[in-house]
This record gives structure tokens, sequence and C-alpha cells, in this order.
């Protein structure tokens, strides 16, 4: 009944690695601020690595590793794709959203907790993950599936009134990242802004020691 069935890596282990790999001094974050400080982070625009939990088993990204980005910016698309995806710009990204208040955005009557289900979009603010025809192929996130990425997505609503974040995979042409390393250096690779992993968050900034 989940997808989140690889390995969920403790702080400690994320500390080591963030050790090894960077020259910056990090402490952990409580939950609450780490939060509001992701959120404040893509309402500027920022481009987010997240790494959290247990990761997913199959084809698709579900918020445990992925790129997150602020749905309404339509800008934002060439952003990614400029920083790490190089793909075509016809190619989509996806949507994250709430299973409580998916019906409300999107033209679906089921959870798709494995974002396999394509549907029309009702509502027009959130064009950076709504594709030419006017469908997305929306992720339904529950609290008892995931519950750190169900109260980010939910604090970005009650800040913008959009309960929807973009939500492509965390890679740069290469296979999806899987363990604290992998997502370290792929950040520090990479031109993405923010990475949030565990409970502890870095920036672009942090890196210019």
């Amino acid at each position: 009944r989940s997808p989140y069935l690889g390995k969920n890596f403790s702080n400690e282990e994320i500390f080591n690695e963030l050790s090894k790999q960077c020259k910056v001094n990090f402490s952990r974050i409580k939950e609450d601020d780490l939060i509001k400080r992701t959120v404040h982070y893509l309402i500027e625009g920022k481009l987010i690595g997240w790494f959290q939990g247990g990761a997913e088993f199959g084809p698709r990204a579900l918020g445990a590793r992925s790129f997150l980005a602020d749905p309404r910016n339509d800008q934002i698309r060439d952003q990614i794709n400029q920083k790490i995806k190089k793909r075509e710009l016809f190619r989509p990204f996806a949507p994250s959203t709430l299973k409580e208040t998916s019906k409300e955005f999107f033209d679906i009557d089921q959870d798709s907790p494995y974002m396999n289900i394509v549907s029309q979009v009702k509502n027009k603010k959130i064009p950076a993950v709504t594709h030419i025809d006017g469908t997305a192929r929306v992720h339904t996130i529950s609290k008892d599936m995931h519950a750190r990425y169900h109260k980010l997505i939910s604090h970005f609503g009650e800040v913008t009134g959009i309960p929807v974040i973009l939500n492509t995979s965390f890679n740069v042409q290469e296979p999806i990242v899987y363990s604290p390393k992998d997502a370290i250096l792929t950040f520090i690779n990479s031109k993405v802004d923010v990475l949030v992993i565990g409970d502890y968050i870095i920036t672009r900034e942090d890196l210019n020691y």
C-alpha cells in the first residue's frame, strides 16, 4: 500500500555524509521551521532538492527523492530545463497535491498515489504543471503515506491558497538519487538552489566557501 519501499536513511547517516562532502557546519532544524523555510524558498522561485524518508519504488518521483518548485510560476519550467533536466520544452512536469483537496484542482474522482492518472486541470493558477492540452499527471498525497511531504504541501497551500507543488525526479541526466551521498553530489554538481535532506537545509550560498 506504499511506494516508499527503499531505505530510510537516519539523520546521523545524512549528517555524516554532509560532513564528508561539504565544508560547512550544519545543525538540525525542527520540522516546523524546516517546512516554513522550504515553502519560503519555493515562493521565492527557488528550485528545491527534496530528500525525505524511504525512496520510492517505481517509475515516478513521489515526494521522497524529488525536485520541487512553485507550480504558479510559468517560467519555472524553463529554469528547470536549463538547470537540470535539459529536455524538450513540450514535456510537462507533474503536480503533487493533497488527497483531500485534489478534486478542487483536477477533474479526478479517485486517489492517484503513484502518479499514473492523467486528468484535466480545473485551476488556471498552476500553469507550470499544466500540459498544452490542459491536462496533468496527478499525484495525490495523504498524511498517512508521507506525513512530511503532506505537511509541506499543506503549508504551501495555507500561504498561497494553492496546495499543489511541482514535482519532478531528483536526477540530472542520471538515475534518480537513492542515498544521501547521491543527493549531495547531485546538488553540488547541479544548479539547484536548495537541498532539503532529512532535518537539514543547505543552500547554494552555503557551498561558496
